[in-house]
């Protein structure tokens, strides 16, 4: 095919490409698989290979692209639209699997016996189903609890396993804990039965519904892969076997298939993310081009080497040499805690010498850890230091209660029979509806194998001894709803949403709290309103017609967490799953201990070790300019306070990359919660490594001297500072000499401490 320049630009756009980001721009024929290092350009390459295909006259409409987020979606459609104009881009078919296929579904929804208006329950909507489910066959609730019955069943749809075959698969028997694979499959069964009594779908369901269409419509497989002649598919090494299955019956026909990836970033394994995926692409396509993005336009020197010499450690990786051409840049620094108190206030003091001496802002900075449980600390100095931070993967904005139930009225005014809405809001605010009353519905609407909908007036309800006072209520309630209906219909998402929170009674009912919570309750009403009026104007001036509310719906549903994050001038404190796309001038991997990074829970097999080290390499490669490693001799971690031991994976960066800081804060005085203690106090340790290039042996002593000058200064009445139980007080000695122990108060508690492990710091 003869190459053409795109008519809306003044420059020749293929120039601003490197060689290799070239060639995946412009061969766009056949299946491509494209191995993008970190840093290294693949946004601008799909970018670019979606631009040049329109501008060989390929019709937007026939163009399938396929992304993890709606950011990265977001992203590449506005600079397509920088390239070709608006009017072409907008009509891609562009967007993150759940959009495409939540889209498809509403189009072909009657040939899975689905309305159209369907709604997506989230997390939280499918736990408390499963909640219900539980407490209605009277199953132990901490045996069964929704997060793992939740857990089960999505890892069973990623798989394409329906209720009717659960029982006959032996790998979720044998991973089923509970053995009771029984009750697993009722509930699943029970599960799928209400969701599609309740006219809904959950994430998953969006995926597997997906295959089931393909998979049971001939007509509607060929009718799609007929739509679809180019197909681009981002972060490949993250799709699962449900994702996988899709895209292989869509790209069958024309294999105008173009996946982008990094095998080396595969970290969501318990998610259900499959890097076989992106190791077998050439068995699936034998006749496929490979083309290497190998140069990081992100971070230094230093940093890429000694990522690319950490991850050389996994066996199982497609080959490439990722390189930088970046000035070479400050060494990795490598900070040793004596526990994780310490850490924190030796991270936060580098912070703040950064900040002056690098001229970095806040929001340039990023603290790394494995778990969340590790952010307190850091909260803890932050804020005595009076720096601002903000904790990645907190309550995200459309999690809160106020949110949730004003978006409950929204989708039980678009789907009727959403029970899961339904039960939020008959009675916020109050009406009279109370708990029994509910039971009772439940009751019928159960019996009946139907939605609570069509009950909540039914003939059925009224012979359950419900008073004349309480059923009016019910009615009105259900008016009310019925009127929500008919103004969705003929109104703008913003007039519609405006109107049901004002006659429901929620604004009124948030507007007379006026405690600090009831305020922030409110104006974040007021702020899901300004969305839904930008959603409303956005909509208009694109489509020239108006936003309903049911679009509004089906947009917010399928938002991530990262969709919803906000830049602000603040410093990031995040797990390196959450990192995952981003990146910063100043990253601190902390807490890189065995048993902590890589985990416990992933020290089994060869194959989580190594997506262990995937998950630092990531961690690693987020970093721009400066990169900062820490880890502590002692930490409180699954309840205990424990001797910890350095991490692997620091090995495994060559010492010539390294910057050792050693204890550089013995001797100061730092204060915590209110005390003030000198780290003279802290216990002592000998730490001698011997490096020598890529080959290295590392030789550790760790020999505690028992600090007897802390023993010996101790007397009754004495106030301490234990680093797991706090501020306590000396009640009593209990022997002397080396192995002497001390009865010490804590709150309203005694402990009996061996002085020379008890880490005791003097107030």
């Amino acid at each position: 095919m003869e190459f053409v320049s795109l008519q809306s630009m003044n420059h020749d756009y293929l120039s601003q490409l490197n060689d290799q980001q070239l060639e995946a721009v412009v061969n766009f024929q056949g299946p491509t698989l494209v191995i993008a290092g970190a840093g290294s350009g693949k946004t601008r390459v799909l970018t670019y290979r979606i631009a040049h295909l329109l501008a060989n006259n390929i019709p937007p409409h026939k163009i399938l692209a396929l992304t993890f987020t709606n950011k990265a979606a977001t992203e590449m459609r506005e600079r397509i639209a920088a390239l070709v104009g608006s009017k072409r881009a907008k009509h891609l078919w562009m967007g993150t699997f759940h959009s495409i296929f939540a889209r498809i579904l509403r189009i072909e929804s009657e040939r899975l016996n689905y309305t159209p208006d369907f709604t997506i329950y989230d997390t939280q909507d499918s736990q408390n189903l499963i909640k219900l489910i539980v407490k209605e066959r009277k199953l132990h609730p901490q045996l069964y609890k929704p997060n793992l019955i939740y857990s089960r069943i999505s890892r069973a749809k990623n798989n394409l396993i329906t209720p009717a075959i659960y029982t006959s698969q032996k790998e979720l028997i044998e991973y089923d804990r509970l053995n009771s694979v029984g009750e697993i499959y009722l509930i699943y069964k029970i599960y799928q039965e209400r969701l599609r009594i309740s006219n809904a779908m959950d994430f998953d369901d969006l995926l597997l519904n997906m295959n089931i269409l393909l998979r049971d419509n001939s007509d509607l497989l060929a009718k799609y892969q007929n739509r679809f002649d180019y197909i681009l598919v981002d972060e490949y090494q993250d799709t699962n076997y449900s994702q996988y299955r899709i895209i292989r019956m869509l790209s069958a026909k024309h294999r105008n298939i173009c996946v982008v990836g990094d095998d080396a970033q595969s970290i969501y394994a318990f998610r259900g993310a499959r890097i076989e995926n992106i190791f077998n692409f050439q068995n699936d396509y034998p006749d496929l081009k490979i083309i290497k993005l190998e140069q990081n336009y992100r971070s230094t020197q230093n940093i890429v080497n000694a990522a690319n010499h950490l991850i050389a450690h996994n066996t199982r990786q497609l080959p490439k040499t990722v390189f930088s051409q970046k000035e070479p840049g400050e060494l990795i620094r490598l900070i040793t805690a004596q526990t994780d108190t310490d850490e924190g206030f030796r991270v936060v003091q580098q912070i703040e010498e950064d900040l002056l001496n690098h001229n970095l802002s806040y929001r340039d900075i990023a603290i790394l850890y494995r778990i969340n449980a590790q952010s307190r600390i850091f909260e803890e100095v932050l804020r005595r230091k009076n720096i601002p931070y903000k904790i990645w993967g907190g309550t995200a904005f459309y999690q809160r209660k106020e949110i949730k139930d004003a978006l409950a009225y929204f989708k039980l005014t678009v789907n009727h029979y959403d029970d899961q809405a339904l039960l939020r809001v008959i009675n916020y605010p109050a009406r009279g509806i109370g708990d029994t009353t509910l039971a009772k519905i439940e009751q019928v609407a159960l019996a009946n194998n139907a939605p609570i909908w069509t009950v909540i007036t039914s003939i059925e309800l009224e012979k359950q001894g419900i008073n004349r006072k309480t059923l009016e209520a019910i009615h009105a309630f259900y008016e009310m709803i019925q009127n929500f209906r008919a103004l969705e219909s003929q109104s703008d998402a913003y007039s519609c949403a405006i109107e049901i929170l004002r006659k429901s009674g929620m604004l009124q009912d948030l507007e007379a709290d006026k405690t600090n919570e009831g305020i922030s309750r409110y104006q974040n009403i007021e702020e899901l309103l300004r969305g839904i009026n930008d959603f409303a104007l956005k909509y208009r001036e694109e489509n020239q017609t108006i936003g309903r509310l049911s679009a509004y719906l089906e947009e917010v549903s399928l938002l991530t967490e990262a969709d919803t994050e906000k830049a602000e001038n603040v410093i990031s404190l995040m797990t390196v799953h959450a990192s995952k796309g981003l990146e910063f001038p100043s990253v601190y991997i902390v807490g890189l201990e065995e048993q902590l990074f890589p985990s416990q829970l992933s020290m089994s097999t060869p194959e989580s070790i190594e997506e262990e080290r995937r998950l630092f390499y990531v961690a690693i490669t987020r970093a721009q300019k400066l990169l900062t490693l820490s880890w502590a001799r002692h930490r409180t971690l699954h309840g205990g306070f424990g001797v910890r031991t350095e991490s692997r994976f620091i090995d495994e960066i060559p010492a010539h990359f390294l910057s050792e800081t050693g204890d550089n804060l013995i001797g100061t005085k730092i204060s915590l919660n209110g005390y003030t203690f000198n780290t003279n106090n802290l216990a002592s340790f000998e730490s001698q490594k011997t490096r020598s290039g890529n080959q290295q042996t590392t030789e550790r002593k760790q020999q505690y001297k028992g600090n007897f000058s802390i023993q010996s200064s101790l007397q009754r009445g004495q106030k301490v500072l234990h680093p797991v139980f706090g501020p306590g007080t000396v009640v009593a000695f209990e022997s002397l000499g080396v192995n002497s122990k001390a009865r010490i108060r804590f709150n309203d508690t005694e402990r009996v401490l061996l002085l020379r492990f008890a880490k005791l710091q003097i107030l």
